[in-house]
């Protein structure tokens, strides 16, 4: 299966998932909304960190910089704050018909009626752009930088493995 897993990450928790994601996957491509050029794939996983109840905003990865400068906790991603972000990549993606997809974002371990879910905005965007999307998932961090909570990427892995064989079982049936 050729896969294709895309992120976008302030502080390496979401491209430490899409990491592990890849590896479930058997070992899928992995790149960050800056570096895509190729779309091609029979499934496309995309996920990003959750911020002020979404997606992230040029405004929110200002934010997250400039409090990582004054408190000092964290460390950001290189270019974390250069464009493009996820909502823009999602909205120069490409037109798909029918293919598949699978969303995925980093959050507080809280509900997401109270924290939101990047997850779910990538998925309304993904379906505008043609895809079919089959699968949202949330890894959850200790505190908005992190870390990861225990287990996760181990549940990163699993996923990716649940996605590939759905897929081959998709491909199979169609």
């Amino acid at each position: 299966m050729n896969a294709l897993v895309v992120y976008e990450s302030m502080y390496g928790n979401t491209r430490a998932i899409a990491d592990a994601i890849a590896e479930g996957l058997g070992g899928a491509r992995v790149q960050s909304t800056r570096e895509v050029a190729d779309f091609s794939a029979d499934l496309l996983i995309v996920g990003g960190p959750t911020h002020m109840h979404g997606l992230t905003t040029s405004a929110s990865r200002r934010m997250a910089a400039e409090a990582v400068k004054e408190d000092g906790h964290g460390e950001l991603e290189p270019g974390a704050t250069d464009a493009p972000g996820l909502r823009q990549w999602l909205r120069e993606l490409p037109k798909a018909h029918g293919a598949r997809a699978a969303t995925f974002d980093t959050r507080v371990d809280r509900s997401a009626a109270l924290t939101g879910s990047a997850a779910r905005g990538i998925a309304r965007r993904l379906g505008r752009r043609g895809y079919d999307v089959v699968a949202s998932e949330s890894y959850f961090v200790q505190d908005g930088e992190g870390p990861l909570e225990d287990g996760e990427l181990e549940r990163a892995r699993a996923w990716g493995a649940e996605l590939a064989t759905s897929s081959a079982r998709a491909t199979a049936g169609a």
